[in-house]
């Protein structure tokens, strides 16, 4: 029979101990109206909250769809490790091409998350498994990754200056001053600067690609964290 329980076992990999929870996923909403498929619902987001990578799984036949795009958007709430695992890859006709411009589309697709990682498997044949694995250990590290303070100043500011955030709306310079990253269990980097008000998301997506392109992150949401300057950082 199939269960809507999330389902917890443990994997001993390479001398670790991976926990995988696997649950029955979110249904179609008119589905969420009877019990079972409302507890369900229940148990995989508490799954998202538990876990520090999610893998969600979608049909190559079927692509990305708008449940899919709802379990992603709690995944990137919750600030979690994000793979794409695109299955049924052995019924696809491809060529050299194919994997290169499914994984574009899934990432046009989904907009400000294209971060995530994607992987073409079969669950079927057992492809690319292994390697499924693998990359749920990489992005888990990229997670916990901490960046020095004195190599962030020194490569960010120095762009910065080359890049400088536009004016406040009154005129007013916004000066970047001090970076550093902070929080334990994902990237958090909070930016000390004059008018932490005033600096537009367009400038905040810059930021981010520039730490993105240095230091990687694949995989994992990153958080920017604009405060005042202290005495400090003057």
């Amino acid at each position: 029979g199939t269960t809507r329980d999330s389902i917890d076992s443990i994997l001993k990999y390479y001398g670790e101990e991976i926990i995988l929870i696997d649950t029955a996923g979110l249904r179609k909403k008119k589905k969420v109206l009877e019990s079972i498929e409302f507890y369900s619902t229940i148990r995989t987001l508490k799954a998202i909250g538990e876990c520090d990578v999610a893998v969600v799984l979608i049909d190559s036949i079927i692509g990305l769809e708008k449940q899919d795009q709802k379990i992603i958007d709690e995944v990137v709430r919750w600030r979690k490790g994000l793979i794409i695992a695109v299955n049924k890859w052995d019924l696809v006709e491809k060529d050299s091409e194919t994997a290169s411009f499914y994984e574009k589309a899934i990432h046009q697709k989904m907009g400000a998350v294209d971060y995530a990682e994607v992987i073409f498997i079969s669950a079927l044949t057992k492809q690319r498994i292994f390697k499924l694995v693998d990359l749920c250990k990489h992005v888990s590290d990229e997670r916990k990754k901490k960046i020095p303070t004195k190599d962030l100043n020194d490569f960010m500011l120095d762009e910065i200056v080359k890049s400088p955030p536009p004016a406040s709306p009154s005129g007013k310079e916004v000066k970047i001053k001090y970076i550093t990253q902070i929080g334990q269990h994902y990237p958090i980097f909070a930016f000390f600067c004059n008018y932490p008000n005033h600096v537009p998301d367009n400038y905040k997506r810059f930021l981010e690609k520039m730490i993105r392109n240095k230091y990687g992150f694949k995989g994992v949401p990153i958080t920017l964290s604009f405060k005042a300057k202290s005495s400090r950082q003057e």
